[in-house]
């Protein structure tokens, strides 16, 4: 994968959590200071940018693991899990960035609606 550019895109669904997730934070805590908004989303946008140094990074999330899917992987960014595809197209190595969000949720319903089309 050597001299391979690496994309990272997000779906609509990854840029809505991401507005979200800015949102309730900038009402909660203002948007500057180590724990105001503009920090978490610079924190979550450099994770997010890290993925294209490393496709296959973190694990299978558990719950789609039980269901035999092993193409989708995750990283923890306490409290948030983001959900990502590794994978290569025509154009190279891509990384879609599927899901952005608060890990204590409920996952199982969440990856159902947005990945599974439950």
């Amino acid at each position: 994968m050597a001299g391979k550019r690496v994309r990272v895109r997000l779906t609509v669904g990854a840029e809505h959590d991401l507005s979200g997730l800015y949102r309730r934070r900038l009402a909660q805590r203002g948007a500057d200071g180590e724990d105001g908004a503009d920090a978490l989303l610079d924190r979550v946008v450099a994770a997010i940018e890290g993925l294209a140094e490393w496709l296959a990074r973190g694990p299978v999330p558990p719950e789609l693991e039980s269901l035999g899917i092993h193409a989708y992987r995750q990283l923890s960014l306490p409290p948030f899990r983001l959900i990502y595809l590794p994978e290569e197209d025509g154009e190279g190595p891509v990384v879609t960035v599927m899901i952005v969000a608060d890990a204590r949720r409920d996952f199982r319903i969440l990856l159902e609606e947005r990945l599974l089309g439950a």
